[in-house]
This record gives C-alpha cells, sequence and structure tokens, in this order.
C-alpha cells in the first residue's frame, strides 16, 4: 500500500473514532473568532500551565493557519469501505513479508519488551505496519500549525486546544522539536500518537533522556506496549479467531454487545474454520459479522477490545488481529469474497437512516455514516422483517427497506 493511500484510510477511522458522526460533518460549525485574539489568549493559557516564554513565543510567534488541514477535516468520503476492500489493502503480501522480516530483525529487542509489557512481538509490529508502514509515513505537517488550524477552528476545539498544549508541553520538555511533523490532526511518530498519548504512555527506553518514536526503536516498540497494557491488554490470549457458524445460527446474537463463554458460543454451534471445537477456555467472546451474513465470522476477546480503544474501527481492528496473525504464519480468512461487490454510497446510507427513523427505528440520525446506532436499529427492522438480523448496511437492505416507502 502507498504511504499516502494509507494515511488517509487511516485517518478518517480515526477521525470518526475520535468525534463519531459528526467529525465528518460540514453544516453548523460556528465562525471562529478572530485569530489574533484567540491566539494571544492561548498564549496566556498555556503560560499557565507552565510552558517556558521561550517555547510559546517560538512556537506560536509565527503560526499561520494550514487552510489544507481544514480540507482535510471536512472531507467526506462518497463511498463507504467495504470489509473486503479495507482488508486487502490493509493486509496484503507486501506488508505481511516485510513485517516477517521485521519480526526476525528486531527479535531481541521485540523479546526484551515483550517480557517487560506483555504485548506479543506480532502485534506491536502490526500496529506498526497500519500506522504508519513500518515507519515509511509519519507525517508531513509541521504539528503546531497543524493543531493551531484545528484548536481555532469551531468544530472540535476543546480537544485540538487540549492536544495543542499537550504538544506545547512536549516541546518545552525537549521531548520533540520545535520543527516536528505529523499528521494533519497531529499524531506523530513510527506508532502515530496524538499529543495526549505521547504525554501519557511514550517511553524512553534506552534512557537517552528522551522519548524518541521517529528514531529510537527501543523507546518505539517500548512506547506502544505501554499503551497497549495501560488500555488492558491481556497477556495470556490473543485477539480472536475465523470461525464457522451454524445454518440455522441466530444472527442477532452478533455484535460486541452481546458477550458468551467459548462453551455457550460451543452449545450454540459455533466452531472453528476447520469444523473442531473452540478451545476450552474460560472467556468471554462475541461474534463480528463485518461483511453481513454471507460474509465471514469472526469471534472475539478482550484483546480485540482493547484495539478498539486505539481506534474504534471494527475493521481497523479486524486488520490489526489478522495480520499480526499472518506474520506467524497462520492462514488467511477462510470465507470468499463475493464477485460483485457493490458498496454503499453516503446517500445510500442516509437513505437507509431515514427510512428506518420513519418506521420507528432510532438509526441516530441521516448522517450518511455508519455507526453503532445505525446497526441496532437495522438489525431491529431486519428482525421484525424476518430476515437474518446482522445489522448490516447493505445494498439488499436498502433495497428491502425502500419497498417499505413504495
Amino acid at each position: 500500500m502507498r504511504p499516502k493511500f494509507f494515511a488517509s484510510l487511516f485517518w478518517a477511522l480515526l477521525f470518526l473514532s475520535l468525534s463519531g458522526p459528526e467529525a465528518l460533518a460540514q453544516k453548523n460549525v460556528s465562525p471562529a473568532p478572530p485569530f489574533e485574539g484567540w491566539l494571544q489568549e492561548l498564549k496566556t493559557e498555556a503560560q499557565g500551565r507552565g510552558i517556558s516564554s521561550q517555547t510559546i513565543n517560538r512556537a506560536l510567534g509565527k503560526v499561520k493557519r494550514i487552510p489544507r488541514v481544514l480540507e482535510l477535516d471536512r472531507r467526506q468520503p462518497e463511498f463507504t469501505q467495504t470489509f473486503w476492500t479495507y482488508m486487502g489493502k490493509a493486509v496484503n503480501d507486501a506488508r505481511i513479508k516485510k513485517g516477517k522480516a521485521l519480526l526476525v530483525k528486531h527479535k531481541k529487542l521485540l523479546g526484551e519488551i515483550y517480557k517487560k509489557y506483555g504485548v506479543p512481538p506480532r502485534f506491536v509490529v502490526s500496529f506498526w505496519g497500519l500506522e504508519s508502514n513500518f515507519g515509511q509515513y509519519t507525517g508531513t505537517f509541521p504539528v503546531v500549525a497543524a493543531l493551531v488550524t484545528l484548536a481555532h477552528d469551531r468544530r472540535r476545539p476543546s480537544f485540538f486546544r487540549e492536544q495543542l498544549l499537550a504538544v506545547l508541553k512536549l516541546i518545552d520538555q525537549g521531548d520533540i522539536a520545535f520543527g516536528t511533523k505529523a499528521s494533519w490532526a497531529g499524531a506523530m511518530g513510527n506508532h502515530q500518537f496524538i499529543p495526549t498519548t505521547y504525554r501519557d504512555f511514550a517511553v524512553d527506553s534506552n534512557g537517552d533522556g528522551k522519548r524518541d518514536l521517529w528514531g529510537t526503536l527501543p523507546d518505539i516498540f517500548a512506547s506502544a506496549s505501554n499503551y497497549l497494557k495501560g488500555a488492558g491488554w491481556d497477556k495470556d490470549r490473543t485477539w480472536g479467531r475465523e470461525v464457522k457458524l451454524p445454518a440455522k445460527f441466530a444472527y442477532a446474537l452478533s455484535g460486541l454487545k452481546v458477550k458468551k463463554s467459548l462453551v455457550e458460543w460451543q452449545k450454540l454451534g459455533v466452531r472453528k474454520t476447520n469444523g473442531k471445537n473452540l478451545p476450552e477456555v474460560a472467556i468471554e467472546a462475541s461474534i463480528l459479522l463485518p461483511a453481513g451474513y454471507k460474509g465471514p465470522a469472526f469471534l472475539v476477546y478482550k484483546n480485540y477490545s482493547t484495539i478498539m480503544i486505539w481506534n474504534r474501527s471494527i475493521l481497523y481492528a479486524l486488520a490489526v488481529g489478522h495480520l499480526a496473525d499472518r506474520f506467524v504464519g497462520l492462514p488467511r480468512i477462510k470465507a470468499k469474497k463475493p464477485e460483485n461487490e457493490r458498496p454503499l454510497s453516503r446517500l445510500d446510507i442516509s437513505d437507509i437512516q431515514r427510512i428506518l427513523t420513519a418506521n420507528g427505528y432510532d438509526a441516530g440520525g441521516a448522517d450518511g455514516i455508519i455507526g453503532s446506532k445505525t446497526r441496532s436499529a437495522l438489525k431491529s427492522f431486519q428482525k421484525a422483517a424476518g430476515l437474518p438480523a446482522d445489522g448490516y448496511p447493505s445494498m439488499g437492505a436498502l433495497e428491502r427497506l425502500r419497498e417499505i416507502v413504495k
């Protein structure tokens, strides 16, 4: 995958996770206040946070807003990405091959960090690959100017103001340089930490007095591991597995809200893809159907939810887990990709939401973004209509809903 493509893919997903449906909304954003007065107020607050006048003046003295940052912030993709399209780009042969080689190359260092934090090396490298293509793309925007632009804007000023103040503190402490480059939304380094994550979880693993997430691999690997450990990573478990569902499976049981023990799933007919029994382990899991009932089914554990703390996209979390598995020789997804897969447009999704809402199912508005409310509302409609209640917004689901309003 080209670094430029990856950056746009990842940040589209991250911004949805940070902000919810309003992340891509272009309307109802109030005008920003006069810049110079706002900037002076910011400088005063920064000084009150203990940031030195030298850092404030150097970082903010001649800072200018970046129009391109707001363009990227407002950008709305015309079509959704399907499971198969996303996975094909995120977990490709080139990335698998490179990840395997890096695991071998850095085996000793990754092993030492694993002993300290309990996060297996294959997951640290998987995040590394998905976040920056193993350090190939760590951003091209001046981090201070990008965050000034977003903090001054009125769409999410509080969130980005906090990120801006955090990055000024990092500069003041010597963690990062004045000219540091980041993503358009202010994420930095090989694992693309936002400033508050950098502040709270970055580690000086080699003891040189700096927390360097660009060129110091001990710091890079330890910081990612520290963040995952802090998010609740279970060192004794993996993320999940693809499974085979019985012919008459109750699809309404799918989704992260439904958790059952492996024994309970076993009794309901869930099996490994080879037909063998599930592991006899006392843990809870959920069934995910990221491409609907006709696509693959995944049994996901606690660590899958931990991955979603990093990025709340269900597809991103599946990609992290599956890529990590492929690094160690586990098989590709068994389910077959459909020949004529058609992604839904934002207008299609808006239609689904509008029709659901008009018929008494709360889809959370008609913003054209698939979220948990839309899936839940669709699942309720499917169940009432005697359809497989997988909550998956497909062209078939849209056509069935359109029949209601004919």
